[in-house]
């Protein structure tokens, strides 16, 4: 309120108590509330209604309270002060479309996970007669020999229920894959990372979904920390000590990222040279991660800068240049 008076309402959202509430304001108000899953139904519900809504780091909103105490209660109080003293660590969300678009790469995602579960199972009835081809028991000769082996009648029926079930996967993969295709040809920013050899739909659309508007982060060291590339560190008295990376950030996005740094390095020299390098005095897991970090950056920069490939790599793209040092 104006008089900086406050007070305390429970809102029960399952019977409908905080529509009700939020209807009743008389002008547009700002909501502040912790980031957090199955929330989508709450901001679309004020966005109707013409409120603004401010979602905070959590993890941030906690640190600023220094109390170990922690209930609905106090968590509110927190909310409404960091609001009124204007230090709501606001985080960027993203548009209907883009949260949508990010549930096809999600699906999709989902999917091949299911079925790789199905492949390991087909390819343990396999060794469990002997059979050890790996990659190869999924070519036309492998296949045969998969579906002709003796099994009993349950296995056998497990075996086909598998097949089956990889099949309609294949197929419904298959069609995703041509919607973000379709999806990623119809977006200039992903048109551009989709420059950059070994990157592909995919991680170019994922990557724009994620990152969303680039110009908020003022150098790719800030991109790395985002997406959880940067080590752990704990450094005190002049000792350096760093950990394992930080794993913060979406997962999804980590993962895409290592994945499309191991195809860049079959088609990027700069990248397959500074790989190489790094393999010979770090472990070969480590210097993936690295070379996902600077392919991180690189897309980045390419936003940033609005830049494709080659020129970006002629150019140059460090993680501690601001954009100022960009030529």
């Amino acid at each position: 309120m104006a008089s900086g008076e406050t007070n305390n309402q429970k809102l029960v959202h399952a019977s409908g108590d905080a529509e009700k509430f939020y209807r009743r304001l008389t002008v547009p108000v700002r909501v502040g509330i912790e980031a957090t899953g199955n929330c989508q139904w709450f901001l679309e519900l004020l966005g109707k209604l013409g409120h603004e809504v401010w979602v905070g780091d959590a993890a941030k909103i906690r640190a600023c309270d220094p109390r170990q105490q922690k209930h609905d209660p106090r968590d509110a109080r927190l909310l409404l002060q960091l609001l009124v003293e204007n230090r709501f660590p606001r985080i960027w969300t993203p548009s209907s479309e883009e949260k949508d678009l990010r549930q096809l790469l999600l699906h999709r995602y989902k999917l091949v996970r299911m079925r790789v579960q199905v492949k390991n199972e087909l390819q343990h009835l396999a060794m469990n007669k002997g059979i050890t081809k790996g990659r190869r028991l999924w070519s036309a000769a492998g296949e045969k020999v998969l579906c002709e082996l003796p099994l009993a009648p349950w296995a056998s029926r497990r075996r086909e229920d598998l097949l089956r079930l990889r099949s309609m996967l294949n197929e419904q993969i298959a069609g995703l894959d041509q919607a973000v295709e379709k999806v990623a040809e119809q977006n200039d920013r992903a048109r551009l990372l989709m420059t950059q050899p070994g990157v592909g739909p995919i991680t170019s659309m994922a990557f724009v979904l994620t990152m969303g508007d680039v110009s908020r982060f003022p150098r790719g060291k800030q991109v790395a920390s985002y997406l959880g590339l940067i080590p752990r560190e704990y450094s005190s008295g002049g000792h350096q000590r760093l950990g394992s990376i930080s794993k913060q950030g979406n997962r999804f996005m980590r993962m895409l990222l290592v994945e499309a740094a191991q195809c860049v390095v079959r088609y990027d020299a700069g990248f397959r040279n500074e790989y190489l390098h790094r393999c010979h005095t770090k472990p070969r897991g480590v210097a993936k991660v690295a070379a996902a970090r600077k392919l991180a950056v690189r897309l980045y920069w390419m936003l940033r800068t609005n830049t494709a490939y080659p020129e970006i790599a002629r150019v140059g793209s460090s993680s501690r240049v601001p954009l100022g040092g960009a030529s």
